[in-house]
């Protein structure tokens, strides 16, 4: 069982940086996807930004530019760079792991709180 710890959420004024971590627990078998969702309130959890094992990227249109999605196999980490924070980031983000075998797995952290005030 993999277990994912993210650090990083917290306060920031819009406009603002923060940076999201997440760390898994073990090695992780290729291929594998690590990437992060949000949920704001009353809204569906949707995809932010995501990064393959073989290093391909995919983003949401509203975050493109923006915030930047990157990993470190080495520690097993994946990282979420969030620029020109809006208050529409608003939201808890949620750290994700799909190991692509068969079956695939899926892996979740416990969500750590951003929130972008005007």
């Amino acid at each position: 069982q993999v277990q994912l710890v993210e650090s990083g959420g917290g306060l920031v004024q819009a406009g603002g940086s923060l940076r999201l971590s997440c760390a898994a627990s073990k090695s992780i078998f290729s291929p594998n996807a690590m990437g992060w969702y949000r949920q704001a309130p009353g809204k569906q959890r949707e995809l932010v930004a995501l990064i393959t094992s073989g290093g391909s990227t995919n983003y949401a249109d509203s975050v493109k530019g923006r915030f930047t999605v990157s990993r470190d196999n080495g520690k097993n980490t994946v990282y979420l760079q969030m620029n020109s924070l809006k208050p529409e980031d608003t939201a808890v983000y949620y750290c994700h792991l799909q190991v692509r075998t068969f079956p695939a797995y899926n892996y979740w952290g416990q969500g750590t709180q951003v929130t972008v005030s005007s």
